[in-house]
C-alpha cells in the first residue's frame, strides 16, 4: 500500500470508469454501511463494488488488507480500511450535510453510538460463525452466551437512546445496518424485547431509502 500524503485523496481508482473499487459483499453488514453511507452522500455512482471472499486464500483481499476482510475501499492509489474508516473518508468528499457532526460534544456521541452498534454487529456476527465454523459437537455455549450479552446490553443502551431516525448520520447507519443483520441472520430474536428499536427501524427506513435499497439478498 503506498503512502502519498502530500496530497489529498479523491474518489477514483481502477474501477470501471475510472471509479473507486468496493471490495465486499452484498450480504456484508459492514459492507452494506459502506454502500448506505455512499448512497446517502451522492457517491455511490463514483464506486464500482467486487466482490470479495474472505475464505479464500486467492482472493486478492488478502493483499489488499492484510487483514483478509471486508469491505476494504481503493481509491487514488490508497487503500482503506475498515468500514468506520471508510465512512469516514466518504464524509469528507460529501457537500453538505454528512454522516458526522464536525465538532464538540455531538461529534463524539455520533461515534460513540456507531461504535456501539458496530458491536453489536461483532458479536452477532461472531454467535452465526460459531454454529457456521464449528461441529456441532465443539461448539461452546458459554461463548455463545458472552457474546448474546453484548447484543442484548447494545441492544439495550440505544433503545434507551437511539440516534434521531429522520436524520441519518453514522450512528443510524450502523444501527440500522446491525438491526438488519439481526433480521436475516436471527442468532438474536430482538423484536419482541426490544419495540422501541423496531419502531426505530420503522421509521429509519420510512426516512431513508438507502436502507431498503441496499438489504441483503434473501
Amino acid at each position: 500500500m503506498s503512502m502519498t500524503l502530500d496530497r489529498p485523496l479523491a474518489l477514483c481508482g481502477a474501477g470501471q470508469g475510472g471509479r473507486a473499487v468496493l471490495r465486499t459483499t452484498l450480504t456484508s453488514p459492514y459492507g452494506r454501511k459502506v454502500r448506505m453511507a455512499a448512497q446517502v452522500l451522492g457517491l455511490w455512482d463514483r464506486i464500482e463494488m467486487v466482490p470479495a471472499d474472505t475464505r479464500d486464500p486467492s482472493d486478492d483481499l488478502r493483499l489488499q488488507n492484510p487483514l483478509g476482510k471486508m469491505p476494504c475501499l481503493m481509491t487514488d492509489g490508497e487503500t482503506l480500511y475498515d468500514s468506520r474508516v471508510i465512512l469516514e473518508f466518504l464524509d469528507t468528499l460529501a457537500e453538505g450535510r454528512g454522516l458526522f457532526p464536525r465538532e464538540g460534544r455531538e461529534r463524539f456521541h455520533c461515534l460513540t453510538r456507531a461504535c456501539l452498534a458496530d458491536g453489536v454487529t461483532d458479536a452477532a456476527l461472531l454467535m452465526v460463525y460459531e454454529g457456521r465454523f464449528r461441529g456441532a459437537e465443539k461448539i461452546s455455549d458459554e461463548w455463545l452466551a458472552h457474546q448474546r450479552g453484548k447484543v442484548e446490553r447494545g441492544l439495550s443502551a440505544l433503545a434507551a437512546l437511539p440516534p434521531d431516525p429522520t436524520r441519518t448520520d453514522a450512528a443510524g447507519v450502523s444501527l440500522a445496518c446491525a438491526l438488519g443483520y439481526l433480521d436475516w441472520r436471527a442468532p438474536v430474536s430482538w423484536r419482541d424485547r426490544w419495540p422501541e428499536l423496531v419502531d426505530w427501524l420503522h421509521r429509519f427506513a420510512a426516512a431513508e431509502p438507502a436502507f431498503n435499497a441496499t438489504e441483503a439478498p434473501r
